[in-house]
């Protein structure tokens, strides 16, 4: 059975080709220590889709919503004892331009191929070898559900700032799509293997086709004591007696 995708798209946020550009230029200073204020910082503005020119200087195409989210991130700087600032860049130079698309379609795309090496080298595998072991349960087809809708989620993420294009987006839907035929043939297995062991629960022994059932043993019948043979032996020993005496007369 196949699904569809019930997340809510998100609006798009993608800068328009041939379309003059403005830019947003975040310069920011954190304290070195503790590592964990910068790191933090850092982990935001790379989920925004943030394009570092330099360390703690990054720029962002200014873009409704977004540029409001960069602000949000850097509101919150001053607080662990730095300073930000924020700049406007109206326009830039068309080399300078083409540049930096080409830098955060790379980046996306990158990302992209990401996505797809966890397709193939996770997901298929998994699949592959639940088939192998034969593991037919419900449980390990919502877990392998589970696995799928991450990847989706995580999908989502990287379209939802991928603001130019870039390749290797419809390789990852095209994945998706393998993915889901997979996980839908496996769960497949998994209803018929359950039905199958249903049914065969609740059928009465007698009612078994007679060339299903299992062979009836005869029963065996009890041996028979076995006689000894001491006696007939001391009877052969005593019949023969007499003559070897007789012989030695």
């Amino acid at each position: 059975m196949k699904r569809q995708n019930t997340t809510a798209p998100r609006p798009a946020r993608t800068g328009k080709r041939g379309a003059p550009l403005s830019w947003r230029v975040l310069i920011y200073r954190v304290p070195t220590e503790p590592a964990s204020k910068r790191v933090a910082v850092w982990r935001d503005l790379k989920r925004l889709g943030a394009l570092y020119l330099q360390q703690c200087a990054c720029i962002f195409p200014d873009i409704p919503g977004l540029t409001d989210e960069v602000q949000e991130v850097a509101a919150k700087i001053p607080a662990l004892g730095g300073e930000t600032f924020l700049l406007e860049v109206p326009r830039l130079t068309a080399e300078d331009e083409a540049r930096i698309i080409d830098a955060f379609r790379a980046q996306r795309a990158n990302e992209y191929a990401e996505i797809i090496e966890e397709c193939e080298t996770k997901f298929v595998k998994e699949i592959e070898f639940e088939h192998f072991r034969q593991n037919y349960t419900f449980e390990e087809a919502e877990e392998i559900e589970q696995d799928l809708d991450k990847i989706r989620r995580w999908f989502d993420r990287v379209k939802d700032r991928d603001w130019f294009k870039a390749e290797r987006r419809s390789e990852v839907e095209a994945w998706l799509e393998r993915c889901q035929d997979m996980l839908s043939r496996f769960e497949e297995e998994v209803y018929r293997r359950q039905a199958a062991d249903s049914q065969s629960a609740d059928i009465p022994s007698d009612e078994v086709p007679s060339e299903e059932r299992p062979p009836q043993l005869r029963p065996i019948a009890p041996l028979r004591p076995v006689r000894g043979r001491g006696r007939r032996a001391g009877a052969r020993a005593s019949s023969l007696r007499p003559l070897s005496e007789q012989q030695e007369a």
